[in-house]
């Protein structure tokens, strides 16, 4: 059976970029640079601020993007150098998974007059639709 044929699209591979789900780097992404069993993987993000690490795969989302052709066990100079090339970070950020994590992230930021301003936003939206609505349902 190939992988064209499998139902997973995502392998734990070298090179396959992950977001980090817990720890003091969770919500980063990194790239794994080695995988030492099948539980754990060296990690680094040499470009999002994450140190060359060990890292256990539970704690890790596997992303759709990858850097081609990383060599196995590739110091953080290479995998900078290939992030950079390949603007890996640019594309996680106009990823929409990446957008949605930044807008729930600001969403819970705000404070109690923050909360109450996007809710008169939403207040102004919800009616500029309706009457939208109104107004094209009235000319046909």
């Amino acid at each position: 059976m190939s992988s064209a044929d499998s139902t997973f699209k995502r392998f734990v591979e070298v090179g396959r970029v992950v977001l980090l789900k817990s720890g003091p780097f969770s919500g980063k992404i990194a790239v794994i640079a080695e995988i030492i069993d099948h539980n754990r993987a060296i990690i680094d993000g040499p470009t999002t601020g994450v140190t060359r690490q060990s890292y256990p795969y539970k704690h890790l989302t596997l992303t759709p993007l990858t850097l081609t052709k990383l060599p196995r066990g590739a110091g953080s100079g290479v995998i900078k150098k290939q992030i950079e090339k390949e603007a890996i970070v640019d594309k996680w950020d106009k990823s929409s998974w990446a957008q949605k994590r930044a807008a729930t992230e600001k969403r819970r930021s705000l404070n109690d007059f923050g909360r109450f301003g996007v809710m008169l936003a939403k207040k102004a939206r919800r009616d500029a639709v309706r009457k939208s609505v109104f107004k094209a349902k009235k000319s046909t």
